[in-house]
């Protein structure tokens, strides 16, 4: 041993700068090959495929970031050739013999010093090329599974890729320290407390994820609205820490994801399944325009070919109400008297029961509200059997445009606050 130090130590300073610059253009040769040669074959074979999964693995670089390790390879092996170092020299880490010369010790502290950084090289384009391929794999599942909107896996291949690069920091810190990963790890049983805070919001997520996964309650496409964060509009992504929601404004709004577990939100999921779409909307009546139906109100009605029915049969069911007998010569009999908002009424449920963008299979209500200071709610509950929403608005203005246009066939008027051409009208000429 002490033989060949001696030896390095007469050496001229050239070789080793003439050793490294050839050990730079090998790697340099083997960069080019891999890059050049190998991953152009490889893209030439993915294009002939018809599989799209080698695709996906190519537009993810997962084959450009292996390709980083070859010349880290060339490098860790030809240093001690370039130096001029027997291997069992390089071994044995003489790079600290107090006997050894100044430049002796330079020239192994640099071999040492390139191995180990050859190394970590190694380790990192692993670890980004295994991340790419996890991406890789998350695209294809999207892909090809059906069920991908609804059991996303993407939350489970981030906590991998989590885990990956942590282990990867490790093996990396311990390789450039030359000291073993035991030491590292054994030293972060005393930092689980920092850890716990520093990865909190990764644990909460984590969390968050296998619950919303295991009870479905979001999916990618969903409409989900959640008033306490400004959000209103669809799913486009379900990952480890947020759930990204694209709003009607087309703005697009980031949650964590453990906040669709400890908060409320409301997911529109169902209406879309169920194939119906609720219509809720009042007509408020001016209730002086509310009043019994005379003869002639009845028969300009009956003109109508279902008012035609309803009035045969409601007059029928009058005279017979009304035909019992009073006591008494000056008492007027209670009658019973038709008036046009509850003829009004049966019009409207009848034209909600025809009319053919109506689910026929849900709740159909025409009902009134306490009468208040705007006049008489008469309320609209229905479902549109198109859950579309330019479609589902479309259903409801034509049906409420039909029916306030009717007010004025039963008498009636709709309720609304005095505008500046009513002040107008009270002014004196």
């Amino acid at each position: 041993m002490q033989d060949f130090l001696s030896n390095l130590a007469a050496n001229d300073w050239l070789r080793a700068v003439g050793g490294l610059f050839a050990l730079t253009l090998l790697a340099w040769a083997t960069d080019f090959v891999a890059r050049r040669v190998i991953l152009g074959l490889v893209h030439r074979v993915a294009r002939r495929t018809r599989s799209t999964w080698d695709d996906r693995i190519i537009e993810r670089r997962v084959f450009h970031r292996l390709a980083n390790v070859a010349p880290a390879l060339v490098t860790y092996a030809g240093i001690g050739l370039a130096l001029g170092i027997a291997p069992d020299v390089l071994a044995d880490g003489v790079a600290l013999d107090v006997e050894s010369t100044s430049w002796e010790a330079l020239v192994l502290a640099v071999a040492s010093l390139v191995r180990r950084v050859s190394i970590a090289w190694v380790v990192v384009a692993l670890t980004t090329a295994a991340g790419g391929l996890l991406n890789a794999l998350n695209d294809i599942y999207t892909e090809t599974y059906a069920e991908a909107g609804n059991r996303p896996i993407k939350g489970y291949l981030q906590v991998m890729s989590l885990f990956l690069y942590l282990a990867s920091g490790v093996v990396v810190i311990s390789v450039l320290a030359d000291r073993s990963p035991v030491v590292f790890l054994s030293g972060l049983g005393a930092l689980t407390a920092v850890l716990m805070l520093v990865f909190r919001d990764t644990i909460l997520s984590l969390v968050a994820s296998v619950q919303i996964m295991s009870n479905d309650m979001i999916r990618i496409g969903d409409w989900v609205e959640m008033p306490q964060a400004n959000a209103d509009g669809d799913v486009i992504d379900i990952a480890l820490h947020t759930v990204k929601i694209q709003n009607w404004d087309k703005t697009i709004s980031a949650i964590p994801t453990h906040k669709f577990i400890s908060e409320s939100f409301k997911n529109w999921r169902g209406m879309s399944d169920s194939g119906g779409r609720r219509i809720k909307r009042a007509i408020h009546l001016d209730m002086s325009s509310i009043h019994f139906l005379s003869d002639e109100e009845m028969a300009q009605l009956s003109r109508f070919e279902f008012l035609h029915e309803y009035l045969h049969a409601k007059q029928t069911e009058l005279e017979v109400a009304n035909a019992r007998e009073v006591s008494g010569n000056d008492v007027i009999p209670d009658q019973r008297r038709l008036t046009n908002v509850g003829t009004f009424r049966a019009y409207v449920r009848h034209y909600l029961r025809n009319h053919p963008k109506i689910h026929q299979g849900m709740t159909l209500l025409v009902r009134q509200h306490e009468p208040g200071p705007q006049g008489l709610p008469l309320e609209i509950y229905c479902f549109s059997n198109d859950t579309d929403w330019g479609n589902y608005e479309a259903i409801q203005a034509d049906i409420f445009d039909h029916l306030i246009a009717s007010l004025h066939e039963f008498g009636l008027q709709a309720f609304q606050e005095p505008a500046g051409s009513d002040l107008r009208a009270l002014r004196p000429s």
